[in-house]
């Protein structure tokens, strides 16, 4: 059956098919989609799927499921793979007995956020065979190969994909059917202490050849069983009069066969699928034909098969040329589109290809049409946004406080939180990582900084990564303000659940109660505030900030618009426009693009009006100083 699906999708459909036992992952743009399609069908499949506090503990669980022989997968983004790197670099080591896949979803160009991370150096440094995804299709089946060669060399394999992949569509070819109905895995154990603990040097020692021989023996699983007959990891294809060579990995296969096929350049190419261990084989074979005298290397990121590329032909003393990112003809960052790749292959052909006039010509409309399409990508509260409350009442506070804005540092954090870094408000200074920010209070407090430090955090970030410096915190007695910003869901990524999430239906999962993790880690000062009603709000922070030693402020109120899905109503304001200067302090203090500013004309005056769309927040009513804001009555 062929079915249009996007990358994630297809690594989804992949799982299914392959019958995985357990999944696991901690949302993160550009993977998150894989776990949304999966968690839709847990019920009538019956296996344990959730989303995990972080990505360290997703992958502890899916490896301990894996260690009792049953399929898991783990997912999780670039910076993810970071967090559960300690973890993983110890089970690549012992390996596991059921199949045990690792998805990784990098960001070339950033169109998530974050840092340009190549996640290849950590299957390197960790031993783990890794699969290159170049394709919707290849989604779907290096799915089920990773499962089959981590089960055939006992071990974990990696799948990277990007974000060209991940959220592309394109034409897939489903199975549909499910190993799990023809093949039982039963769980079980077997005790084996040198395996499964770094207890003894030599047991450590031991456990790194093992993990090498599972490399070198996942590379050969590929090859005895002919994968790349149907499935096309590693292939080589030879153009006998062509003296030109690409080799190349990952996502650049769409725009580099687009480039081919569009102005008929035949030459010959090297596509690696898998990128760890590299088939060594096929690139000697490559570099050693003798027609061979350019190559260019494409691959998005960093130069790592470029550079191994060198080595192999350093070591078979082939004088060829290599173009790539060492010699500046391809960009380390950003992804490969079709217009760079097609200049890097001129600059190997050495010519402008034939008709590219005619072709700009004839693409000029639609690239016209296509500039028009883009829509700009503020970053900003939501409408009714709790958040928008919380940093409007922590600027008045400060500022009541008698200190000028720049002389608070407050460290924002990863999600919904760092938009307060944006105007109207330009509260945050920061943003690190998962649960930096209260670290990085405690730092700047420590490096001498006298005035009060701010640290501000979301819920999930809090689960996530937020404990453990709140709990450094207590200890040391640092003077910081903490500010927990509760809006009981994983809300940026796309509102999926954490374990302070409320209002789940069909689920066993139960609700925990950061305030009670808070006490428990011996914070002394906790106040709760309600982000829609400022004037209280604004007294609490401002007792908060002056506390001497840790205070931490959770800001709870339920994300806008997870309420409105919920068809929670509010009451709902209207501008009397008889009372309204046109002042715009509503608009330059709250930017609620549910407020539209109306300038003068020779028919009316200035004036505000807030649209139908309004949530119900109140936070205008208290900003007017002219009380031109009111509840509309009856709805009306």
């Amino acid at each position: 059956m062929i079915k249009l699906l996007t990358g994630n999708e297809a690594i989804a459909q992949g799982a299914l098919e392959a019958g995985v036992d357990v999944v696991t992952g901690y949302p993160g743009t550009p993977s998150t989609e894989v776990m949304l399609n999966l968690m839709a069908k847990r019920k009538e499949l019956g296996i344990h799927m959730e989303w995990s506090v972080n990505e360290k503990v997703a992958f502890e669980i899916a490896a301990g499921a894996a260690w009792v022989g049953k399929r898991a997968l783990v997912t999780m983004k670039m910076s993810g793979l970071n967090v559960a790197a300690d973890s993983i670099s110890a089970i690549a080591y012992s390996g596991c007995t059921g199949g045990l896949v690792i998805f990784v979803a990098d960001d070339p160009g950033t169109s998530a956020g974050m840092v340009e991370q190549d996640s290849r150096y950590y299957a390197k440094s960790m031993i783990i065979p890794t699969l290159d995804l170049a394709s919707q299709q290849e989604c779907l089946d290096y799915m089920k190969i990773a499962f089959e060669i981590s089960e055939n060399i006992k071990g974990p394999v990696m799948l990277r994909s990007t974000t060209d992949i991940a959220h592309v569509a394109s034409l897939v070819d489903i199975n549909g059917q499910t190993e799990r109905d023809t093949k039982k895995r039963e769980a079980h154990f077997e005790r084996n202490i040198p395996k499964y603990t770094k207890a003894a040097s030599a047991w450590c020692m031991a456990q790194h050849q093992d993990a090498l021989n599972r490399l070198t023996h996942a590379l050969e699983t590929i090859e005895s069983k002919n994968y790349n007959k149907k499935y096309r990891i590693n292939e080589i294809h030879f153009e006998p009069e062509s003296k030109y060579g690409v080799i190349y990995g990952g996502a650049v296969q769409g725009n580099f066969l687009e480039v081919l096929n569009r102005y008929n350049i035949k030459i010959s190419r090297l596509k690696i699928g898998m990128v760890h261990p590299l088939p060594e084989s096929l690139i000697k074979e490559f570099l050693e034909n003798k027609n061979i005298e350019r190559i260019l290397i494409l691959e998005e990121l960093d130069p790592i098969i470029e550079s191994e590329i060198y080595r192999i032909a350093f070591l078979l003393n082939k004088k060829v040329e290599i173009l790539g990112k060492l010699n500046n003809t391809l960009p380390y960052t950003g992804s490969y589109s079709f217009v760079l790749i097609k200049k890097a292959l001129e600059i190997l052909l050495e010519s402008e290809f034939n008709g590219q006039n005619k072709d700009k010509e004839k693409l000029q409309p639609v690239l016209e049409e296509a500039q028009d399409l883009i829509v700009a990508r503020p970053t900003s509260f939501c409408s009714g946004c709790p958040h928008r409350g919380t940093y409007y009442a922590l600027n008045t506070a400060i500022k009541n406080l008698k200190y000028k804005k720049d002389d608070i540092i407050v460290h924002g954090d990863i999600g919904c939180t760092i938009l307060g870094m944006n105007k109207p408000f330009e509260s945050c200074w920061t943003e690190v990582a998962m649960g930096a920010s209260i670290g990085m209070a405690q730092g700047f407090k420590w490096g001498g900084i006298e005035k009060p430090v701010i640290a501000a955090i979301g819920d999930s970030t809090f689960f996530h990564a937020g404990i453990p410096p709140l709990i450094n915190a207590v200890h040391q007695n640092a003077n910081v303000c903490i500010i927990i910003l509760d809006n009981w869901w994983t809300a940026m990524t796309g509102f999926e659940e954490n374990p302070g999430t409320i209002y789940l239906k069909d689920t066993d999962t139960r609700r925990v109660n950061l305030v009670n993790i808070c006490q428990g880690c011996g914070v002394e000062k906790i106040d709760i505030i309600d982000p829609y009603e400022p004037k209280k709000a604004i007294k609490v922070l401002e007792e908060a900030i002056k506390y001497p030693g840790v205070s931490v402020v959770v800001s709870r109120q339920e994300c806008a618009l997870q309420a409105h899905r919920r068809k929670v109503n509010l009451p709902k304001y209207r501008v009397d426009i008889e009372k309204c200067t046109g002042c715009q302090i509503c608009l330059n203090q709250l930017a609620c693009p549910e407020m539209v500013f109306h300038p003068k004309t020779e028919d009316h005056k200035a004036y505000m009006e807030i649209s139908v769309d309004c949530f119900g927040c109140g936070l205008c009513q208290y900003t007017c100083p002219f009380g031109a804001i009111e509840v509309i009555e009856d709805g009306k």
